[in-house]
């Protein structure tokens, strides 16, 4: 997958949604020492998704700092009208997202970690599973790998060099 040019968030109409703020703290002869890491997700909600994270001694600027990678690590994603092409399975550390085309009118069946990364990136209907790890940093990158692994009827048809029937 091409990687696509990096988006400002204002012109552009690019949300944003934070999944997750994770509070390290590290203790020192004093006491405790905190900073924070953010999981974000960035998508245009039309095929364009991205994956960040942030760290930072205060959450707004983790945040900031999670959008910006994300924006940057934005991916186009093939899809099928308002589903996916075909069945994929998403794998990162533990976790393993299994994603299924559904039919119009299904919605987006998924806990919220994966629902973020599927709904910015366009996808209305879908099925999915999630097996192993719960952690959301494993679930959403896990859904995101699965997403850059879609590859469109066109494209089969093109490297198989045949017409698929149905």
């Amino acid at each position: 997958m091409a990687r696509v040019a990096p988006f400002e968030t204002e012109e552009e109409g690019i949300d944003e949604v934070v999944v997750k703020i994770y509070r390290c703290a590290t203790v020192v002869k004093g006491g405790r020492r905190f900073s924070f890491g953010s999981l974000v997700v960035a998508g245009d909600r039309n095929g364009h998704v991205g994956v960040g994270y942030g760290k930072s001694k205060e959450v707004p600027s983790s945040v900031e700092k999670g959008k910006k990678i994300a924006t940057q690590n934005m991916v186009e994603i093939k899809l099928a009208g308002g589903t996916l092409p075909h069945r994929i399975i998403g794998r990162s550390g533990a976790s393993k997202v299994v994603m299924i085309p559904a039919s119009p009118g299904t919605g987006v069946i998924a806990g919220s970690s994966v629902r973020a990364v599927l709904e910015l990136a366009g996808v209305h209907d879908v099925l999915t599973k999630s097996y192993g790890s719960n952690s959301p940093k494993n679930l959403v990158h896990a859904t995101f790998s699965g997403l850059r692994q879609l590859v469109s009827r066109e494209e089969i048809e093109r490297l198989r060099g045949v017409k698929l029937v149905g």
